[in-house]
């Protein structure tokens, strides 16, 4: 990131939260599938390479996914497609990431990414969550769920460090959810249609169309 005491900061209330029901990914150890080479340092040091640029564009998603983020520590992004080398800025010969017996994958991370890669921008683009963290049902980890109004506003200080970091980037909100976390920051962003639920058409569509010049 741009600025060293900003990269503190942003990690350190990243870390630093707790919550039932919800997993943090950069701090928490996922006992369950989690292969030894893979935790939350491992998932720090990943985030902390796809952040390693100056991006054009921030994708703001909704929260992680137990298919997604909670397992390689990047928004919009699997086990699988970091495994086949889709990813930018990360080291692809650290093998597998979980005990799972395929690697996961997650349908939105897929769209999302083989999106940025068509349009030319997934070099130059940031992925993040308005609940950075990974929010799931009590009775089930392996789940997801939609963040409360509480817990969006719990990761808005996480979010206003990122967008402090990289001022000059484009904002996207993927999602009613991320989109109402920008407005509530007071900040404007192109709003995308999430790319789950039948919604990959145009989520695609309204990206490719708010690039044109």
């Amino acid at each position: 990131m741009s600025n060293r005491s900003l990269h503190t900061e942003f990690f350190r209330l990243l870390k630093n939260h707790r919550a039932d029901n919800v997993f943090n990914p950069w701090t928490d150890r996922n006992a369950r599938d989690d292969l030894a080479t893979n935790g939350p340092e491992a998932r720090c040091r990943r985030l902390e390479a796809h952040l390693s640029i100056q991006p054009t564009h921030l994708l703001i998603g909704e929260a992680s996914g137990y298919q997604g983020c909670r397992v390689s520590g990047i928004p919009f992004t699997s086990e699988r497609l970091i495994a086949e080398g889709a990813i930018p800025r990360l080291d692809t010969h650290r093998g597998r990431l979980s005990t799972r017996h395929i690697p996961w994958s997650e349908p939105s991370a897929t769209i999302v990414w083989s999106t940025l890669h068509c349009l030319g921008i997934a070099d130059s683009t940031i992925l993040w969550n308005a609940f950075p963290w990974h929010p799931h049902s009590a009775a089930e980890s392996h789940s997801n769920r939609t963040p409360t109004p509480a817990e969006r506003a719990q990761g808005l200080p996480v979010l206003q460090a990122l967008l402090s970091a990289f001022p000059r980037a484009r904002l996207f909100a993927v999602g009613r959810q991320a989109e109402r976390a920008l407005l509530e920051m007071g900040r404007q962003a192109s709003a995308l249609r999430h790319p789950s639920m039948g919604g990959a058409s145009q989520f695609r569509q309204a990206l490719k169309a708010a690039l044109k010049p």
